[in-house]
C-alpha cells in the first residue's frame, strides 16, 4: 500500500524516496538511460508500481527536451505492412523493447512523395528522439534528409544511399542466399530459378548477388525474375518463368510471400510441389511453417532485429556510437523442398 497521500499525485521524489535512490536514478530508469544497476531497477520499478506514479509526458519532455518515443518508419505502402508478415514480427518486437523502458513506438508510413515530407517534417520537428527506418529504397532521399538533419537514425539492413553512412543492423544476405542455392543443388535441382525483390533494396540487390556467386558458372539470367515481395508479384514472376524456361525444377524466392505466390502459379501449371518444381522461401516469418505444404525458408532472427536496432538507436541518442550489426541466419528445411 503506498504511504503516498490521496490529495495529490505522486513525484518522482516520492518514488526515490520510497526506493531508497536518488531522484537522478529514479529519472534514468524512467527514460530508458544506461548505468543503473539492476538491484537500483528493480527498486524503482517496483517503488512505481506500490505509489501508483504515472510519469507526465509533457512536462517531462519540456524538462528534458526528448518525447521519449522512436519512430518504426516505413517506405512502402500500407498495403504492404499488412501482407507481409515480416514487418509485423519487426513492430511487435520494437514494441515490446520500447515497453521494457516505458517509451512509445509511432508507426509512421512514408511511400508517396508527399507522405515523405509529410514524415520529414514530423521527426525534424522532435515529435521522436530516433527513427527505426525498417525498409529503405536506393531512390528514397528520406534517409538522406535524416542523416543531414541529425535525426538519431538506424536501419534494418545495408542501406544502400550512396556514401552516407547510417548504423544499420542486417543479416548475411548473400550467404544466407548462398546457404539456400546451395540446398537446392545438393537437392540435385538443376534449373534453379531465382524470384528476387526489388533491386533497390537491400535483400533483393544481395540475395540475387549469393544466388549467383553459388552457381558460379552455371548461372543463367533468364532464370531470374524481379517481384515486389507480394503474393501476386511471386504468382506473376513465376508464369514468367515457366513461359521462358518450363523445364525448371526448383525456385528460390526471396520472400515467403513470393514463395507462396509461385506456388500457386505452379499449381495452376499443373505442377506439384515439391516433387516436380521445388520452392524454397526467406524469411520464416510464420507463413512458411502453416502453409501447405510447409516452406523450406531461411530464418531472420526478428526480435533480435527489432531489439538490436532499438538498443541501437537509443545509445546513439545519448550520445554513444555504434558500429552496423550484422546477425545470423539459419536454413529451415521443411516439405516444399
Amino acid at each position: 500500500m503506498s504511504s503516498i497521500g490521496s490529495a495529490r499525485k505522486p513525484t518522482i521524489r516520492d518514488v526515490a524516496a520510497v526506493a531508497g535512490v536518488s531522484h537522478g536514478t529514479v529519472s534514468r530508469v524512467i527514460n530508458g538511460g544506461r548505468w543503473v544497476s539492476p538491484e537500483a531497477r528493480a527498486a524503482v520499478e517496483e517503488a512505481i508500481r506500490t505509489t501508483g506514479y504515472t510519469a507526465n509526458h509533457a512536462a517531462r519532455t519540456l524538462a528534458t527536451g526528448k518525447s521519449n518515443s522512436l519512430a518504426f518508419l516505413l517506405t512502402e505502402s500500407q498495403q504492404l505492412l499488412f501482407s507481409d508478415p515480416t514487418f509485423a514480427l519487426l513492430l511487435r518486437g520494437a514494441t515490446a523493447a520500447l515497453a521494457e523502458r516505458s517509451m512509445t513506438l509511432v508507426l509512421l508510413i512514408a511511400d508517396t512523395a508527399q507522405e515523405q515530407l509529410s514524415v520529414e517534417r514530423y521527426v525534424s520537428a522532435g515529435h521522436v528522439d530516433g527513427v527505426l527506418l525498417v525498409s529503405s529504397h536506393a531512390s528514397d532521399s528520406l534517409l538522406a534528409t535524416l542523416v543531414a538533419t541529425g535525426v538519431p537514425t538506424v536501419c534494418s539492413g545495408i542501406p544502400q544511399q550512396g556514401d552516407v553512412v547510417v548504423p544499420h543492423v542486417a543479416i548475411d544476405e548473400i550467404e544466407a542466399a548462398r546457404a539456400m542455392t546451395r540446398h537446392l543443388i545438393e537437392r540435385g535441382h538443376r534449373r534453379i530459378a531465382l524470384i528476387t525483390g526489388p533491386l533497390d533494396t537491400p535483400g533483393g540487390r544481395l540475395r540475387l548477388e549469393g544466388f549467383r556467386e553459388e552457381l558460379g558458372d552455371r548461372f543463367d539470367p533468364e532464370l531470374v525474375e524481379t517481384g515486389s515481395y507480394e503474393a501476386a508479384s511471386g504468382d506473376a514472376a513465376m508464369e514468367r518463368l515457366l513461359e521462358r524456361a518450363p523445364d525448371i525444377d526448383a525456385v528460390f524466392a526471396a520472400s515467403d510471400v513470393m514463395a507462396v505466390g509461385a506456388i500457386e502459379a505452379l499449381r495452376r501449371a499443373g505442377r506439384r510441389v515439391p516433387e516436380d518444381v521445388a520452392v524454397a522461401g526467406f524469411d520464416d516469418s510464420g507463413l512458411a511453417e502453416t502453409h501447405r505444404p510447409p516452406l523450406t525458408t531461411v530464418r531472420q532472427p526478428w526480435s533480435q532485429i527489432s531489439s538490436t536496432m532499438v538498443d541501437m538507436v537509443l545509445d546513439i541518442i545519448n550520445g554513444t556510437p555504434r558500429e552496423p550489426v550484422v546477425l545470423p541466419t539459419s536454413l529451415v528445411v521443411r516439405e516444399s523442398a
